[in-house]
């Protein structure tokens, strides 16, 4: 078996891994200023999707440019979440270099679209696939690949960990290689139940003392979970941007998702914005939590409430996911400033971090890994592969971290 790493190798974004050069799996993008795509272009016979995120599926339509129309496989809910994320990139960028596809190509993704369930084999360019629940966000996948003579395992990213939304992965398929994600390999979440009492009493502090909590999130999994949160913690919350749409979507897949019930609660309970500009004005005005994208305060509504609530000492940001290296978010953390839409604010609102991360942590990976000692390992998608490859190797692993444009024979 041939693996060959197109993106996603020493870093994270742009996956995309093609197997026996015929199957590809994910084919993303990567944020950035200008955003990056995956080394090559292939011609795959047929691609799978592990899951809903635009660094594994936000650049997917633009293999369907040409006159190749591979199918894609994938489970139902990173079909909708890929289409979702495929007409906002559109939205905001097309007709540039930023988006490298068409309302066309869109179109052709549900023409040749193939949904799948956890652990229902599929043959996919005459390899044997199976899925598993990796943990990470709803439909999100574990990908089993058989050609014959090698089982590849394609981790995607998982959790090993129960969040609000999602149950945790448990399954550890028999496989001869695994390509592994290493995103926290040098981080420990800490107990999620402690977390969550420690946000959600930030929270009720802020607003009891009359002020205004801004809680930037991915419209993807984080603003579900943070919904999840606020219900059961009964801390009144508004709803904005994408995470809307994603929410309605999720909520047609109970079957995906660890509580249906509970999601629809938490829909309840919360307030969705409908307006423009003056309502979100006025909303952040009031004494609530504000659940809104984006999550590194790159666009979207918190274009509009970070500006309207930075002023007042009393009033909190309360960022939930990793901000990257050169995005607002990272900057505010590190400066107390941000650039929001071209202008360089100062924030006196409070700002807090809080790990609510997807993604499993260095004992998750261990733990994960101990069922594959004696199977090659080929670290990827993480900021430190080469290093967590070598701690690995040092506890007895037999591992290596693949570059860009590397092939792996195995």
């Amino acid at each position: 078996m041939d693996i060959r790493f197109l993106g996603g190798a020493e870093e994270v974004g742009r996956s995309a891994v093609l197997v026996n050069g015929s199957l590809l799996l994910d084919y993303g993008m990567k944020s950035a200023t200008p955003p990056q795509f995956p080394v090559e272009s292939p011609s795959p016979d047929a691609v799978v999707a592990s899951h809903g995120h635009l660094d594994h599926v936000g650049a997917l339509p633009s293999l369907l440019s040409g006159d190749d129309r591979p199918p894609i496989h994938w489970t139902p809910p990173t079909r909708e979440l890929a289409l979702t994320l495929a007409r906002d990139t559109l939205k905001l960028h097309g007709g540039t270099y930023n988006c490298p596809f068409t309302e066309e190509e869109i179109k052709r993704v549900t023409q040749v679209s193939e949904t799948h369930g956890y652990r229902e084999t599929f043959e996919a360019a005459d390899h044997q696939i199976t899925f598993y629940n990796a943990g990470h966000i709803p439909g999100s996948a574990h990908v089993l690949i058989d050609d014959g003579d090698i089982r590849l395992l394609y981790t995607g990213d998982f959790h090993t960990e129960d969040q609000r939304l999602v149950a945790g992965t448990t399954a550890r398929p028999a496989a001869d290689v695994v390509v592994c994600e290493s995103t926290y390999s040098d981080v420990t979440h800490g107990n999620r139940e402690d977390l969550e009492e420690q946000f959600a009493t930030s929270v009720r502090t802020t607003l009891w003392e009359g002020g205004t909590v801004v809680i930037p999130a991915f419209a993807i999994g984080r603003t579900q979970e943070m919904m999840l949160i606020c219900e059961a913690h009964d801390i009144p919350c508004y709803v904005d941007g994408m995470g809307k749409q994603v929410t309605e979507t999720l909520r047609q897949y109970p079957a995906f998702l660890r509580d249906g019930e509970a999601l629809r609660r938490a829909k309840s309970h919360a307030r969705f914005v409908t307006g423009r500009d003056g309502q979100r004005k006025r909303i952040a005005e009031k004494n609530v939590a504000i659940i809104t994208t984006s999550g590194m305060l790159s666009g979207g509504p918190a274009m509009t409430y970070i500006p309207a609530i930075r002023g007042r000492p009393v009033n909190k940001i309360a960022m939930t996911g990793y901000q990257v290296e050169g995005t607002p978010g990272r900057e505010l953390l590190e400066t107390g400033r941000a650039e929001i839409d071209g202008r360089v604010m100062p924030i006196s609102a409070q700002v807090e971090q809080y790990d609510f991360s997807a993604h499993t942590d260095q004992d998750g990976l261990r733990s994960f890994l101990e069922s594959y000692r004696d199977t090659p390992i080929l670290v990827n998608h993480g900021d430190r592969c080469e290093q967590f490859a070598d701690e690995l190797r040092g506890e007895g692993f037999e591992t290596s971290a693949p570059g860009i444009g590397d092939t792996v024979s195995v």
